[in-house]
């Protein structure tokens, strides 16, 4: 296995993509899209995997708003608190982008919704189940909102994969009411993984990812799935990127961290690996103040052992993870084997 290496970009690309993050206690709206629907292909120039690859990510879509769908099929295990865009099932989130750092989230919940909003300066997050919000300041280089969207998570995918996949066009489908080329990324024979293959729809004229889909190996339907269900490219309302508290919301400042965000005796994770058989290494988050009925992680999955100690197995279809006696876990997409080879180094 290659050397340990930390990057958080990486990092954060296997958090979306491995089931891994739950056990983590690193979750997210995430990854892969929804399969095109029933209908003739839409005919379109051929162009080169390489060419599609080149320019996904160089033109800059402008401002848009669409409706994303999550349809999960990762079997995880329930977790209060977790967003619900991780609960098995289908479930629908709004994005609006404004350009220039502006965005708007809505992610619906069983009790409310949770609104995440930034003008490029400012970014707020307003919970309606609790009436609280937090605000925090915008530095260059941080995520917005709208790093939500399935475009930046597949033009993150498709740049962390490339170097360890062969990749191909396989045709071409209509997303969103837009025709697209299907670019098909699979791992090199070399990469130890539960994944068999990612498909990303690229917009053909406007070249962004609108979905992007996993498939496990010995399935041929997708494990977790998001992607738009409707997409409009244009100028947006400059309100939606503003964000005023309610009556009655508990305003709170977002904790100052040093270190990228990270509290200052916090622990880096570990990166073990690249490509499709990446391993993140980090430690369990406290059980302290756990909410009822909330499953204690560490009692989740298969008892396992080896060199590196014991621990639980946790699987799903795209992904595994071990938590350790010890405190640690690991994550990937990737056999039981990876993460133990992982946790002895």
């Amino acid at each position: 296995m290659r050397a340990k290496v930390w990057r958080p970009g990486r990092a954060k690309l296997w958090t979306r993509i491995g089931a891994g993050v739950v056990v983590a206690g690193a979750v997210g709206l995430g990854l892969v899209a929804v399969p095109g629907g029933a209908g003739a292909a839409p005919e379109l120039p051929p162009v080169s995997a390489e060419d599609l690859v080149a320019s996904v990510g160089k033109t800059d879509p402008g401002p848009f708003n669409g409706t994303v769908e999550v349809d999960n099929a990762l079997g995880l295990p329930a977790i209060p608190g977790a967003p619900a865009q991780l609960a098995n099932g289908t479930t629908t989130a709004r994005i609006w982008s404004g350009g220039g750092g502006r965005g708007r989230v809505s992610l619906p919940s069983a009790q409310g919704e949770q609104t995440l909003v930034s003008d490029g300066t400012t970014a707020w997050s307003y919970d309606s189940a609790d009436r609280t919000a937090t605000e925090k300041a915008v530095t260059p280089g941080q995520e917005h909102p709208q790093a939500a969207d399935p475009t930046r998570s597949a033009t993150d995918v498709i740049a962390e994969l490339r170097k360890t996949s062969s990749v191909s066009v396989d045709g071409t489908a209509e997303v969103a009411g837009r025709p697209a080329y299907e670019l098909v990324l699979a791992p090199n024979p070399s990469e130890r993984t539960l994944l068999r293959e990612v498909r990303v729809a690229v917009d053909a004229e406007k070249r962004v990812p609108l979905r992007l889909t996993v498939l496990a190996n010995g399935s041929s339907d997708p494990a977790f799935q998001v992607g738009f269900r409707d997409l409009a490219f244009g100028p947006q309302d400059p309100s939606l990127f503003t964000f005023t508290p309610p009556p009655g919301t508990t305003v709170r400042d977002a904790p100052e961290h040093p270190q990228g965000g990270r509290p200052a005796d916090a622990q880096q994770p570990t990166v073990v690996g690249d490509g499709w058989d990446t391993v993140v290494v980090g430690k369990v988050p406290a059980q302290q103040g756990r909410q009822p009925g909330a499953p204690d992680l560490t009692r989740l999955g298969t008892p396992v052992s080896g060199t590196w100690g014991s621990g639980r197995l946790i699987t799903t279809t795209v992904a595994s993870a071990i938590v350790t006696d010890d405190g640690r876990v690991a994550a990937g997409a990737v056999p039981e084997q990876v993460l133990t080879e992982a946790l002895a180094k």
